[in-house]
């Protein structure tokens, strides 16, 4: 006859022991399942910037430019914002009409509607507003420093001479 199978009795230490063994991974193995976000960059990333930083890199691109399909000089894009552990993608439009020349982002909290001056001054306060209009609008000059390309930006029909405005608009008015 078979006797009965017995319950083990763990003390309290060992059975702490035995949930601290489980819940502990070595940072090894952890980092062998994580994925860069450089690695896994999106197809057709027109990247604007890119520095290195403590863990890796920081980076700033837009891809997935299309037009609007209704208003002209209208485009609808993605701007992949990439740091060594997070990435974030937002969806973004952009006007690139001379006479109105706009970004449209977001903060996660508020519409931001950013009216920009193409050809003139392009401080640190602008400076991606304006990587990411010209990407979109002339992805030929993406990347390249927005206040090489003044005179271009003259040439190509817009003043550099208009008054740079923001209206923020929290996501619970609209």
């Amino acid at each position: 006859m078979a006797s009965p199978p017995r319950c083990r009795r763990w003390s309290p230490l060992a059975l702490a022991g035995a949930l601290i063994s489980l819940a502990w991974r070595p940072a090894a193995l952890a980092q062998s399942v994580f994925v860069r976000p450089d690695q896994n960059r999106p197809a057709g990333l027109a990247l604007l910037l890119e520095r290195d930083i403590a863990d890796g890199k920081q980076a700033l691109g837009v891809f997935g430019i299309t037009a609007d399909p209704v208003q002209p000089q209208v485009w609808r894009i993605k701007v992949w914002e990439e740091l060594p552990n997070d990435v974030k993608v937002r969806s973004e439009t952009v006007q690139c009409s001379p006479t109105a020349p706009l970004r449209v982002t977001n903060d996660g909290r508020s519409l931001i509607l950013r009216e920009l001056n193409p050809g003139g001054v392009v401080t640190t306060a602008n400076r991606i507003d304006h990587l990411v209009w010209w990407a979109t609008c002339f992805p030929e000059q993406a990347g390249k420093d927005p206040n090489s390309l003044r005179s271009l930006a003259r040439e190509l029909g817009y003043s550099g001479t208009r008054m740079e405005r923001e209206q923020v608009v929290p996501a619970s008015n609209l």
